[in-house]
């Protein structure tokens, strides 16, 4: 499948011998709970993909980054999951610390430390709370001497067992003691923080997507990035820059998963030409809806206009997905079917790019407030 094949080449060119050394693993084993492919992605630089040159990382743009994504979703898509939390926060961060004076000196050393360190970041925002907003913390700060102490949970949290710095949306006093939104940076290991059992699903068992406990937890003043009066849309810049590169970058995750399947009936030579070629038209389509969103934010396209295109970008792609992953394990066959679950186990991974917030059902209503020429408020 000649676009795949340019993922994986743009994959390897960037992390070589990564995709072999997961393709050397089952499949079974690959995606299961305990399994080495966290290691194996932050052993191959996995890590320092979208971190700028001279923090040590790679560099890498948008577009070469949802069509690496797409490589590692076709092997594992777990893998592809824990990339896409470090990648987003990664994305996020460094662009606060691209502007002068956003980012303390404290914060700027973690930085520096991620890509030669090959430590992976997880993320703590609010997602994952059935009918909550996901724009609002689960963690409370309390203030004290040199910083706050941090309380509650995230679940999921992927990377939860592995992550070397936890990234936690918290809700601290504002100057009128009115809760404020901010984002603290907590090195690993620390006291206070547990790992409990959470996930439950086979699927996408290896993304370590654990509940996360923080009780009592201690981040320095320094570490936590918060408004000021001189720069009080930084949360704002935050949230916007972590919602984009999250939407391309988990969509990309199951383009690729998508795509294994459709690379089999091609080699395989299931059904007709017209039905082969109609299931890569879907898929190629759908990522092509993904590179054109990345071309548009490389041009400079920022703001809500950002947001909304990645969004339409995402629900369409997770429509043709669904289309695609029936065609492809019905044109395979039922002999398929039975003498392996991996491939089933591949479509029902696809599924879950519906379960990443936000919903179709949260964003309809903001989104078709948007088209209709009012602001974009999601919640």
């Amino acid at each position: 499948m000649r676009s795949l094949s340019t993922a994986r080449d743009l994959c390897d060119h960037h992390h070589p011998g990564l995709l072999k050394a997961l393709g050397d693993i089952p499949y079974e084993r690959r995606e299961a709970p305990g399994s080495p492919v966290i290691d194996l992605f932050r052993n191959h630089d996995g890590a320092g993909l979208l971190i700028p040159r001279e923090y040590g990382g790679h560099g890498a743009d948008a577009l070469d980054a949802i069509r690496v994504q797409r490589a590692l979703g076709s092997l594992s898509p777990s893998t592809a999951a824990v990339a896409a939390m470090h990648h987003f926060t990664a994305a996020t961060l460094y662009a606060l610390a691209a502007d002068p004076g956003r980012l303390t000196p404290a914060q700027l050393e973690t930085l520096s430390g991620i890509a030669p360190g090959r430590r992976l970041m997880a993320s703590g925002w609010a997602e994952g709370r059935t009918q909550q907003n996901i724009l609002v913390p689960a963690v409370a700060a309390t203030p004290t001497e040199g910083g706050y102490l941090l309380n509650g949970t995230k679940k999921p949290c992927s990377l939860s067992r592995s992550m070397d710095l936890l990234t936690a949306s918290i809700a601290v006093p504002g100057p009128d003691g009115a809760p404020e939104l901010a984002l603290a940076m907590v090195n690993l290991p620390t006291r206070g923080l547990s790992v409990h059992p959470f996930w439950g699903n086979d699927v996408l068992a290896a993304a370590e997507s654990d509940e996360v406990r923080l009780t009592d937890v201690f981040v320095p003043e320094e570490l936590v990035v918060r408004t000021t009066a001189e720069d009080p849309g930084r949360l704002d810049d935050l949230q916007t820059v972590a919602f984009v590169w999250f939407e391309l970058l988990i969509s990309a995750a199951y383009v690729g998963a998508a795509s294994t399947l459709a690379e089999q009936v091609l080699v395989r030579e299931r059904g007709t030409a017209g039905e082969r070629a109609a299931l890569v038209i879907r898929i190629d389509s759908a990522f092509a809806l993904l590179e054109g969103a990345a071309r548009a934010v490389l041009a400079g396209l920022g703001g809500e206009e950002a947001v909304a295109q990645v969004l339409v970008a995402r629900y369409t792609v997770q429509d043709l997905l669904a289309q695609a992953v029936d065609q492809a394990v019905e044109l395979l066959g039922g002999l398929d079917f039975i003498r392996s679950g991996d491939h089933a186990r591949l479509a029902t991974a696809v599924r879950a790019l519906a379960f990443h917030p936000p919903g179709r059902g949260a964003a309809a209503e903001p989104l078709v407030a948007w088209f209709a020429g009012n602001p974009l408020e999601l919640s």
